[in-house]
């Protein structure tokens, strides 16, 4: 497991990375804002944030605010010595999954890791993506870019169809079937709908839908995009 532990106290910065090398997992440390942005940027995807709010160079909540707009699905678990209802309410509704009042027993906080790894590994099963396009099942959401697509329920399965399959072709029959097999009235054209309204959608993101006549649709990265 990679963690970023964003903190500007050294102690339990210390104590956090002798916790995590026991369990083998990977603790990089940020004490401040900026050194947190460096390295969300540019160093490898980490599978856990684990965020202080009083920070030397501002309030934690604003790099939580960030970090959502461009990615949904990063677990961030605060730390913090803010206990009002008010204060956990604010961070959770930013996008935070989870919240842990200071002092706390390491103990609580590994097992609270643990449980957000659990939950992403199982979200990752339902789970589709195309460069910046993701298609969360479990959640009916997909995001463009970070920002979430407005799709309809029809739209939101077809889309899902071609990305089981991306960047292979997917049989316009095939799609006819699937919708068929979920109980939804589907022919040619009700596809051929549904494809030029994600079409519209996709237009400029970098993703797009090529038609192949005859054939089908293939879902593929748009170097033009």
């Amino acid at each position: 497991m990679e963690t970023l532990l964003i903190e500007d106290d050294d102690t339990i910065a210390r104590e956090l990375a002798w916790r995590w090398q026991q369990r083998r997992w990977r603790l990089t440390h940020a004490a401040d804002l900026s050194r947190a942005r460096e390295l969300l940027s540019t160093t490898g995807r980490f599978d856990l944030v684990l965020l202080d709010r009083g920070l030397p160079d501002g309030d934690g909540l604003v790099l939580l605010g960030e970090l959502r707009g461009r990615d949904a699905h990063l677990p961030v678990l605060i730390l913090t010595a803010q206990d009002q209802v008010s204060d956990r309410v604010a961070g959770l509704r930013l996008g935070a999954d989870d919240y842990l009042v200071k002092p706390f027993a390491v103990e609580e906080l590994e097992a609270r890791a643990e449980a957000l790894l659990r939950r992403r590994e199982s979200q990752k099963a339902q789970r589709l993506s195309l460069g910046p396009l993701v298609w969360v099942e479990s959640q009916r959401l997909a995001t463009l870019n970070g920002a979430a697509m407005e799709l309809s329920p029809r739209e939101f399965e077809v889309l899902g169809l071609l990305l089981q399959r991306a960047p292979r072709l997917t049989p316009k029959g095939a799609l006819v079937d699937e919708l068929a097999q979920r109980n939804r009235d589907a022919d040619d054209s009700v596809v051929e709908v549904y494809i030029s309204r994600l079409r519209r959608k996709l237009q400029g993101s970098g993703v797009c839908i090529r038609t192949l006549r005859g054939f089908g649709y293939v879902l593929e990265r748009d170097a033009e995009g």
